[in-house]
């Protein structure tokens, strides 16, 4: 699986690449869709960026109960990320600050008592 994430505004940087052990970056994490609906877009930047770098799920959807594995460069240094993910029905939701050096899988989950998609780090 090959995704591109575009570091800066202005130029673009190769942090996802082909999955192994020898590519593998410290911040490589899965995401599990548990809120009962299709995901249409995630979105990964830096922390300090102040923009959104492109979609990096790569294909139509993320369906409930699927998981999407992002893989970053070895040589890819930061720990702090932003996420934002949005559903097919154009809602979404934000996390900021996730420390990627220290969480291997986000389980995403909405309540629809409260309206909100929650993310379980492990």
């Amino acid at each position: 699986m090959t995704s591109v994430l575009a570091k800066g505004a202005a130029a673009v940087a190769a942090l996802f690449l082909f999955h192994g052990a020898a590519l593998a970056g410290q911040q490589d994490f899965t995401i599990a869709n548990e809120t009962g609906y299709a995901l249409k877009h995630i979105y990964v930047s830096e922390s300090a960026n102040e923009k959104w770098d492109e979609d990096i799920l790569g294909r139509e959807l993320l369906e409930d109960g699927e998981e999407f594995e992002l893989s970053f460069d070895k040589a890819e240094k930061s720990c702090k990320w932003d996420m934002k993910v949005i559903y097919d029905d154009g809602e979404s939701a934000v996390w900021q600050n996730l420390n990627l050096c220290k969480i291997s899988k986000l389980t995403l989950r909405w309540n629809k008592n409260t309206g909100v998609t929650s993310a379980k780090f492990e």
